[in-house]
């Protein structure tokens, strides 16, 4: 007997090496949502590839929705790029 499968969804984490201004992140950035009475960290959904990031004020993200390894190496790249200006080392 064999399993037919599909991947739907990679979590992947990383880390920065210095602290996330979410603040400054969430006035600076449009893809970005961040309350934190409600949750620690911020969310950037990205349309391409179709991914979410957790950002967390210590410099860690999680990566949701990725597909292939691919995926995830792209989404964390572009929400790096994005957030840099706010990350104080």
């Amino acid at each position: 007997m064999r399993a037919d499968y599909k991947i739907e969804n990679i979590v992947a984490s990383a880390s920065l090496e210095g602290e996330i201004d979410l603040y400054k992140a969430a006035k600076g950035l449009d893809n970005i949502e961040y309350e934190p009475e409600q949750f620690p960290g911020a969310i950037i959904k990205l349309d391409e590839p179709k991914t979410s990031l957790l950002m967390f004020k210590n410099g860690k993200i999680i990566c949701t929705g990725g597909k292939s390894k691919e995926d995830v190496y792209a989404s964390v790249e572009k929400a790096v790029d994005q957030i840099m200006p706010y990350v104080e080392k």
